[in-house]
């Protein structure tokens, strides 16, 4: 039985080695993934606030714009074209003056036309 207990002994030797092997190897690996997952980790941050300083970046080119009439232009609220009569004093003087109603004459040489017509050409 000696014998087998020597067998036993080193069947256990080897089993405990060899475990200890298996369990440095699983340690390493999961070193390695964790190590991964760190790296994983920092790269989302690192695109989350990529995406922040765009997003700060743009709403203060916003408000930027909003603030300029120059820049903004007519989109932002701002009308800067203007008509080139808009300040002028006599501005729709036509408007108040009577308007002279159109009138029917049977003779041609005297109805509204034909006298619009020659005062003036004719004169």
């Amino acid at each position: 039985m000696r014998a087998n207990d020597n067998v036993s002994d080193d069947e256990d030797s080897d089993a405990s080695s060899s475990s200890d092997d298996d369990s440095d190897d699983e340690t390493a690996e999961l070193m390695r993934e964790l190590e991964r997952i760190r790296k994983e980790r920092e790269e989302e941050k690192q695109i989350e606030l990529k995406k922040q300083q765009m997003l700060e970046e743009k709403e203060r080119s916003e408000a930027i714009t909003q603030g300029n009439p120059l820049v903004g232009g007519v989109a932002q609220g701002y009308a800067l074209k203007r008509r080139w009569d808009d300040d002028v004093v006599f501005r729709n003087q036509a408007n108040t003056e009577p308007e002279t109603k159109k009138r029917f004459i049977n003779d041609t040489v005297r109805n509204d036309f034909h006298v619009k017509f020659l005062s003036r050409y004719v004169k």
